[in-house]
């Protein structure tokens, strides 16, 4: 039995979680808001990249370290050569039922060696269970050409997995499917697959495959989350006691171990709250590292082409230069200048 000063304590404690309610309610608000006084500037945005060569791709070699660690030699190549245009969409914005913190990457390629897709659209909902909240999105298919999967298979098999979770979700309870979707040949298979790979060295392409930072959350569960806390909030309102929730059956399974890509929540959030409104502070940032270059051109560094030339004959993965293969950031006849080597 709780003692009276316990209760007392618990009381504040409902109460704060009405104001961080309140907080958060206002967040939503402010997203909202920004995204309608942003939409007109990035219509316009638009227009004006239109015709600009590479942006996009001069955009990403910018990336932030948080990105650009992920972002391999082969995934820049890619970048460089195809990579033609890129939006974030906010899909829930004006869905009651939704929120404003879901949003989609579509990326557009050119017609390339590497995919058949000229679109990759990821979904990314914003998502609640009973003791966690966050984005969850479905494994999307990219329809390499023969030999040229960058991710080796792993993109594939991860959406094989999403398909027969699906499949499952229509014929099972949330818990029962959960409990099946461990059996899966799909799974089992996929964790195979992610044991035997390098997972230092993932494609960016991998974030294609991602699903939740902790596990597969549905519409129907984060539905019926939000109704029992909005019932429970009320009552704090109103002065009175909320019941405890029912005992679930805890959940042991590590639904991460299927996760192609564990950080692309993390770094695709950067990509829509950063690198997406401020998309030409980062093509701009191109042309101040190519002044930089200019500067630096004029030195005469002892060793250092014989450093270069080492380094290729070394054949070690080294970042491949955007700004070098769309032609920008440096003068005819003048070698690319080189970037930090990829963490490990």
């Amino acid at each position: 039995m709780q003692t009276e000063s316990e209760e007392v304590l618990m009381a504040r404690f409902e109460e704060l979680s009405v104001l961080e309610k309140e907080f958060e309610d206002v967040e939503l608000e402010i997203i909202r808001k920004a995204e309608a006084l942003h939409a007109p500037l990035y219509t316009k945005r638009a227009e004006f990249i239109a015709k600009i060569p590479h942006f996009w791709s001069l955009v990403f070699e910018q990336a932030p370290p948080e990105i650009d660690n992920f972002i391999q030699p082969s995934d820049s190549k890619v970048f460089a050569e195809c990579f033609d245009t890129f939006e974030v969409s906010r899909f829930e914005i004006d869905d009651p039922n939704g929120s404003p913190r879901s949003f989609s990457l579509k990326f557009g390629f050119k017609e390339n060696e590497y995919f058949e897709d000229r679109i990759l659209e990821k979904k990314f909902w914003f998502r609640r269970s009973r003791d966690w909240a966050g984005l969850v999105s479905e494994p999307v298919q990219i329809h390499w050409k023969k030999g040229k999967d960058l991710t080796g298979g792993l993109t594939d098999a991860a959406y094989k997995l999403g398909e027969a979770r699906k499949k499952l979700a229509s014929d099972s309870s949330d818990m029962a499917a959960r409990r099946k979707e461990t059996k899966l040949t799909e799974y089992q298979k996929l964790v195979e697959l992610i044991e035997t790979s390098s997972q230092s060295s993932v494609s960016f392409f991998g974030i294609f495959s991602f699903v939740s930072g902790y596990r597969w959350i549905s519409a129907e569960e984060s539905a019926k989350v939000e109704k029992e806390d909005k019932a429970n909030l009320e009552k704090i309102r109103r002065g009175e006691k909320t019941e405890d929730d029912e005992d679930e059956e805890e959940d042991t399974q590590d639904y991460q171990e299927v996760e192609v890509f564990p950080e692309a929540d993390e770094i695709v959030t950067i990509i829509a709250e950063d690198m997406w409104p401020n998309a030409i502070k980062y093509y701009k940032a191109t042309f101040d590292e190519e002044e930089d270059d200019e500067d630096l051109s004029d030195l005469d560094v002892e060793g250092f082409d014989s450093d270069a030339d080492a380094m290729e004959e070394d054949g070690s993965d080294q970042e491949v230069d955007i700004r070098a293969l769309v032609g920008k950031g440096r003068k005819p006849g003048q070698s690319p200048p080189s970037k930090k080597q990829r963490k490990k």
